[in-house]
């Protein structure tokens, strides 16, 4: 486990940390889904939307700091050494 941990997290060719915030979506939006298909579980569609919301900002924040950092960091020495 550790070793997938490890690879994860510092490799550079799959970058998967996103999807946790994406699965968080993705269930979210199943239970908004059901949520709005029946007749007396509004509530289902309210928290499903609110799911939704949540793992897409989710997403978008750890991709900032797992991708988009590291690279970005890199760029700005490769810049320096100028």
């Amino acid at each position: 486990m550790k070793n997938l941990k490890t690879a994860l997290s510092s490799g550079e060719e799959g970058h998967a940390e996103p999807y946790v915030g994406v699965l968080v979506g993705v269930i979210g939006l199943i239970a908004l889904g059901i949520g709005a298909a029946s007749d007396d579980m509004g509530w289902l569609a309210i928290a499903g939307g609110i799911a939704a919301a949540v793992g897409l900002v989710m997403s978008f924040a750890i991709n900032h700091a797992t991708v988009e950092k590291g690279m970005y960091g890199r760029l700005d020495k490769l810049d320096d050494n100028k």
